[in-house]
């Protein structure tokens, strides 16, 4: 079961590298590359999902796979692009982080 949760932060950690690969697309010269790194971490994203859901229930992986793909795009989105930052916006993350907390001890 230790392996299945692996499998699924790595497909969380996939999850977050699409946007960020979108993005990146946008804002340097290497367009395609970072296109093509996104393709790449959904395709590997959306394998490790289905790795651990072999072993995980499908709701809880799928609340925490896209629970912490949000919670760190959104981080990565205000640390290095310059993202809104209020209070609101920290206390909407802090819940998801909770929810997916949450999930995991109720396994």
């Amino acid at each position: 079961m230790r392996f299945a949760w692996l499998q699924l932060l790595i497909a969380a950690l996939f999850e977050i590298g699409w946007p960020l690969g979108f993005k990146l697309s946008q804002t340097t010269r290497f367009k395609w590359l970072f296109v093509v790194l996104a393709i790449a971490s959904m395709a590997l994203s959306g394998l490790f999902l289905w790795l651990a859901q072999r072993q995980i229930p499908i709701g809880t992986a799928y609340a925490v796979w896209t629970g912490i793909g949000a919670a760190g795009t959104f981080l990565i989105g205000i640390l290095w692009f310059g993202d809104p930052a209020g209070l609101l916006r920290f206390l909407s993350f802090a819940l998801i982080v909770l929810g997916v907390v949450g999930l995991k001890l109720s396994r």
